[in-house]
């Protein structure tokens, strides 16, 4: 057992030693995932990486106390903690802006997943819990390949499926949520 899922146990047994101790260790990883999220934003946005990690910890430290079944369970949630709080400060910010004027962008490709565009997160935040009300694993896979960044073992791994099916199930929620993005026009 590594010293992370150690220490994730200690905290998910109530241990806020344990949450300290864990923190450096896995800040760098956060870090990575927060960057990763944040280059699908617009320039010029005013939440910064170091921010997102940090709040995204508070959010997780501040809860019920998970239980954790592993490193990358956490980083999976982690990484949908981002995303909940990117989709937040989008509908802040479109609220203020009284609707933004955000133009629609669909979701492309498995491995260059909108690397270069600019997604409308709330778009896709909406797309994602449609997808989600009809196929929680697909969702669930999505938020582990795009949002933590997992790679298909990985995320084979998290969910207790076979690497086959999350091939295939990825690239059908891609195909819903492209069309679902484009407005239904597919």
């Amino acid at each position: 057992m590594s010293d992370i899922t150690r220490l994730l146990a200690e905290w998910s047994a109530g241990n806020e030693a344990a949450l300290e101790r864990l923190a450096p260790l896995v800040y760098a990883e956060l870090r990575r995932i927060a960057s990763r999220q944040m280059q699908r934003e617009r320039t010029g946005h005013t939440l910064q990486p170091t921010a997102l990690v940090h709040e995204a910890f508070v959010r997780l430290a501040g809860g019920d106390g998970a239980s954790w079944q592993d490193r990358a369970h956490f980083f999976a949630v982690c990484a949908q903690v981002m995303r909940r709080i990117l989709i937040d400060h989008a509908r802040a910010n479109a609220r203020d802006k009284r609707g933004g004027g955000a133009a629609r962008v669909p979701l492309d490709e498995a491995a260059t997943v909108v690397q270069s565009q600019a997604v409308d997160l709330v778009a896709l935040g909406d797309a994602l819990r449609g997808l989600e009300q009809l196929d929680p694993q697909k969702a669930r896979i999505v938020e582990l390949r795009y949002f933590a960044g997992l790679g298909i073992e990985e995320t084979a791994d998290v969910l207790h499926i076979s690497a086959m099916t999350v091939r295939r199930e990825w690239t059908r929620a891609k195909a819903w949520l492209y069309r679902e993005l484009a407005g239904g026009v597919a």
